[in-house]
């Protein structure tokens, strides 16, 4: 059974929804500086797009984030901590979500949503790293 089928059956997938917006919102709130004002009205500017949408946008990107962490996912129960092993290759992790909101962007249709995504996408990897490690324990406390 893969993440996707775990995580977002009919009785988990709301909460999993949820604390993954809360986990963006936590992360966006603790960068400053110029890059961190970059993240931040980007984030403001896709809120606009229609009410609920970040939760929308999380939602349709999960099933295929799951899909792609699956191996990494199972490698880590495999050697007894698979919070720790996508932490510890966070770097790799980065790449497989990383991947599949660039074949998302490709398909949007909305030009605010392509037009954010295109601008940031060259600095997000640094972000995505950092956040690899709460991101795991949300999946652990659903998996």
């Amino acid at each position: 059974m893969g993440l996707s089928d775990k995580l977002l059956n009919s009785d988990k997938r709301a909460m999993v929804v949820d604390d993954c917006c809360k986990l963006l919102e936590t992360q966006l709130t603790s960068k400053s500086g110029i890059s961190g004002l970059g993240l931040k009205a980007a984030y403001s500017a896709l809120k606009g797009v229609k009410p609920g949408y970040i939760a929308y946008a999380v939602e349709q990107l999960l099933p295929d984030c799951f899909t792609a962490l699956d191996p990494m996912w199972n490698e880590g129960v495999q050697n007894g901590d698979p919070v720790a092993h996508l932490a510890t290759n966070k770097s790799r992790t980065a790449d497989a979500l990383l991947s599949i909101t660039d074949a998302r962007a490709k398909k949007v249709s909305r030009p605010i949503v392509r037009g954010t995504y295109e601008k940031l996408r060259g600095s997000v990897k640094p972000y995505i790293e950092e956040a690899i490690p709460d991101f795991a324990k949300v999946i652990n406390k659903y998996a």
